[in-house]
């Protein structure tokens, strides 16, 4: 895992236990077959590409006061592209 994507993934899932229970479920998805949602870039472990769907909000955990403003920061910042 590359440390630049778990800061940048720590910005929309702030709570450490979390984040590391959706990459952690994510990569067993990966490893069983699902699709990943983003591009797999060369050297990317599943790790990897399940922090980038993080990051670009291709993945959120709903139900929760994280999840919701996750979802108003990813919508800000699609705003300002």
């Amino acid at each position: 895992m590359k440390i630049d994507l778990i800061e940048q993934a720590a910005e929309a899932v702030p709570d450490p236990t979390i984040l590391i229970n959706m990459v952690s479920r994510r990569v067993k998805q990966l490893n069983m077959g699902r699709t990943p949602l983003v591009d797999r870039l060369p050297g990317q472990g599943l790790a990897d590409v399940a922090l980038r769907e993080i990051i670009e909000g291709k993945i959120v955990l709903d139900g929760t006061k994280e999840a919701e403003e996750a979802k108003e920061r990813l919508g800000k910042a699609a705003e300002a592209k």
